[in-house]
């Protein structure tokens, strides 16, 4: 290793990630970046990973069956999206996961239709039993390129304070 690599290895401070307990108003709206195109490869995968053998996200017949145009993009693989999108800016500085609520789906999503969620924060308090942690709940909701809503939840974590 050189002397200027070893250097900036000793030098480096870590950058925490993420919001803290102080950065959740109540009220305060996140516009989540990116998005995401989900494809009919991308809900087989899923479906057939977690074993969610249900036929019309792998059966274009079966889904015709059932009044859709194609096999739909399985409804649990919208949910694993729409709340990856909200990561990087809710829970990415550390704390537990402490649940979801007041789960529903809304529009179906098709393969070709692109993600993207907001979240709102409706509630935050510290924690009375972990020094240094609050308890903040946003509710989410993701909508496909439309603008249509595919799905709402609410759900909390622990968040670090700045202390």
């Amino acid at each position: 290793m050189n002397d200027t690599v070893a250097r900036l290895k000793r030098e480096a401070v870590p950058w925490p990630r993420g919001n803290r307990y102080e950065d959740f108003a109540l009220g305060r709206t996140f516009e989540h970046h990116w998005g995401r195109t989900l494809s009919h490869v991308d809900s087989t995968l899923f479906t057939t990973l977690t074993m969610h053998y249900n036929p019309q996200y792998t059966n274009a017949v079966a889904a015709q069956a059932l009044g859709h145009p194609v096999s739909p993009i399985n409804p649990f693989l919208v949910f694993n999206t729409v709340f990856g999108l909200s990561v990087e800016d809710l829970s990415e500085g550390g704390g537990p996961f402490l649940g979801v609520n007041k789960l529903t789906f809304g529009a179906a999503v098709y393969p070709g239709d692109t993600l993207s969620a907001r979240s709102t924060v409706t509630a935050a308090r510290l924690s009375e039993k972990r020094e240094g942690y609050g308890i903040v709940t946003w509710h989410t909701v993701g909508t496909n390129q439309n603008g249509d809503t595919v799905i709402e939840y609410e759900r909390s974590n622990l968040v670090r304070t700045r202390q």
